[in-house]
């Protein structure tokens, strides 16, 4: 399988979910997180950085879980850099919280 070579866009949208999830990871150690989540703290890393700019979905589901974000809300910052409709921005940590997101409880 032939990967095509990542746009412009796709390389923003990467460092701008690497900026979310380390904000949302605040003063929680990169191996906490990775290893709660099942990641490898290498990953977790690359993540962080933009180096990994298109992690899989279960990936960021799995962080999203750990952190405690909505994916409405991550998507909402990583696709438009604003927050979403439903979202509001938390003024002292800038994480984007939802707090019922489609009916559930955030965790």
């Amino acid at each position: 399988m032939v990967r095509l070579p990542l746009t412009p866009l796709d390389l923003e949208r990467g460092l701008r979910l690497g900026r979310v999830l380390r904000s949302a990871r605040g003063d929680r150690s990169m191996l906490d997180v990775a290893l709660a989540a099942g990641l490898s703290p290498e990953t977790l890393r690359k993540i962080e950085t933009g180096r990994i700019a298109t992690p899989a979905f279960s990936t960021v589901a799995a962080l999203a879980g750990v952190l405690g974000l909505s994916l409405d809300a991550v998507w909402a910052e990583v696709d438009t850099g604003t927050p979403g409709a439903d979202a509001h921005l938390d003024p002292t940590s800038g994480i984007v919280m939802v707090s019922e997101p489609r009916g559930l409880p955030v965790a």
